[in-house]
């Protein structure tokens, strides 16, 4: 794999939040694409399921006392039951569907309990879970859920003044109720920490997503644009990154006889050949500290100087330079073709920024680029040509050769010189 697209494809949060098996209860019926909607119907399903497991609770310990004398009133807790384990089943019908269904059957429930267990059971606390019903339908859809918050807080006002205290069924065992009661505070518990427990979850696996998609963005500008360039852009201070630069070290490397060299070959050996140099340079920039700006077909462009002192990064240029060359030689032939490479450096004035709106670039134009142009176009295989305006700042950092005066088109009559090996 690259790393354009280790980039794209990044980190893949592990599903680890959950165990497995909660993990695919809670993403049942769930036809969704959307994330926000898909995580409220993941809550909807635990919560449901919650549900069922308050009113089976209460349904087995009130069965296992008194079954006939329950047996009606349960026939309807029972579909309740079943009807909260349809609830994935409506997720394809709508997107809050099975959230309006779920609060319907609890509060509905609940009610009911609190008529046939009494009061004494307190089975109104479980009105109180309503409250997490806002994770279901979702904070931006609050209006959809304060329906049912009135509702419930209805549902608990006349629980707690109308509902008799011990019930219409089995009134006389008062041991039920305390049973109950106490049955309903630990349910209470448990599922209160349930959906907490599931929602900061969810929550932390959105985190987690988003941190991934922070960390990728981040390295794929930093790819893309200077440190520098970036640190500007990030900080929201500037509309536009337009600079003039003085003492810009501009680079240029091209391959000598790569067309017709490649011209036979297939396109996986070419792209290939070019994607191991263009690796291995760019590796040389980050050593040398010198920002490459683009690659131009079969030639690489870099600069030195957009921060720091101008001579020390004229200096890296050319260090960069004879690494490239080094590089170079110890490179595989291209169809059965050994390349040179032809390089040429300038230190002048340029202008730089960022053009462009989809495909946009951070590039560099002006005297300095043109000047650095010829001066690798006009050079020689497997040496570096330099400019009057690069010798004078490099000063005795290289050994230089005077290759003469060379008639450049556009330019004229220009003084032009050769780095030699060694110093």
């Amino acid at each position: 794999m690259t790393k354009l697209q280790d980039l794209i494809r990044g980190h893949r949060p592990e599903s680890v939040y959950l165990p497995a098996w909660l993990d695919r209860l809670a993403t049942l019926g769930i036809v969704s694409t959307d994330p926000q909607v898909i995580r409220r119907q993941r809550l909807t399903n635990i919560f449901s399921y919650a549900s069922v497991f308050n009113a089976g609770g209460n349904v087995a310990v009130a069965a296992l006392r008194d079954f006939r004398g329950f047996m009606v009133p349960h026939l309807v807790l029972m579909l309740l039951i079943i009807a909260a384990l349809l609830i994935p089943r409506l997720h394809r019908r709508g997107d809050y569907l099975g959230a309006h269904m779920i609060a319907a059957i609890d509060i509905f429930g609940t009610t009911y309990m609190a008529w046939i267990y009494g009061r004494d059971s307190q089975i109104y606390l479980y009105f109180t879970l309503s409250a997490v019903l806002l994770f279901v339908f979702g904070i931006e859809n609050w209006r959809r859920y304060a329906g049912w918050f009135v509702l419930a807080a209805l549902g608990l006002l006349a629980s707690l003044l109308l509902a008799p205290n011990e019930g219409w069924f089995v009134p006389q065992d008062h041991v039920l109720r305390e049973i109950m009661a106490a049955q309903t505070l630990l349910n209470a518990l448990v599922v209160m920490s349930l959906v907490i427990f599931f929602a900061m979850a969810t929550l932390r696996r959105a985190e987690v997503e988003l941190e991934g998609q922070h960390v990728r963005s981040s390295a794929l500008i930093n790819t893309v644009f200077p440190p520098s360039i970036v640190a500007r852009l990030t900080s929201g201070r500037e509309d536009r990154i337009a600079d003039r630069i003085d003492g810009l070290t501009v680079l240029f490397a091209d391959l000598v006889g790569f067309t017709s060299a490649a011209r036979d070959l297939p396109p996986e050996a070419i792209i290939d050949y070019l994607d191991d140099m263009v690796r291995g340079f760019d590796r040389l920039c980050a050593m040398r500290g010198v920002e490459k700006i683009k690659t131009i077909g079969d030639c690489y462009m870099a600069v030195g100087g957009l921060t720091g002192d101008p001579r020390l990064q004229a200096i890296a240029a050319g260090n960069l330079a004879r690494d490239m060359l080094c590089l170079q030689a110890q490179r595989p032939p291209l169809g059965g073709a050994k390349l040179s490479l032809r390089i040429g450096l300038h230190t002048g004035s340029a202008t730089a920024g960022i053009i462009g709106d989809t495909r946009f670039s951070y590039d560099v134009w002006g005297d300095a680029v043109n000047m650095a142009s010829r001066m690798e176009s006009h050079g020689l295989p497997d040496r570096i040509q330099v400019s009057e305006a690069y010798r004078e700042i490099v000063g005795d950092a290289f050994e230089l050769e005077e290759r003469g005066v060379i008639d450049i088109r556009g330019l004229g009559p220009t003084p032009t010189f050769l780095m030699r090996e060694g110093r």
